[in-house]
């Protein structure tokens, strides 16, 4: 747990990379369970579109950056959903 703290936490939706916090701490809880305490600040990074992984620890450093040259986070999200449906993108 201690190499996760300052690191980030993304958020994915529909298979793209929206967003990152920063992770704070890990509180237990009474029934066992681990919170992980994030920071209030969420930082939106263009929508990175990614093929389905299994957890943080395939995602390279770049995934991390807040830029996409590629231009393809800024195709509709509906656009996005049908060429991937096509597996042109």
């Amino acid at each position: 747990m201690e190499e996760l703290v300052g690191g980030s936490l993304h958020w994915i939706v529909k298979h793209r990379i929206i967003g990152r916090q920063e992770i704070l701490r890990f509180d237990d809880r009474p029934d066992g369970r681990i919170d992980i305490v994030c920071s209030d600040e969420l930082v939106i990074v263009p929508a990175v579109p990614k093929r389905a992984h299994q957890g943080w620890r395939y995602l390279e450093s770049e995934v991390t950056e807040d830029l996409d040259p590629s231009g393809i986070a800024d195709l509709p999200p509906r656009l996005y959903s049908k060429l991937a449906a096509l597996a042109l993108v």
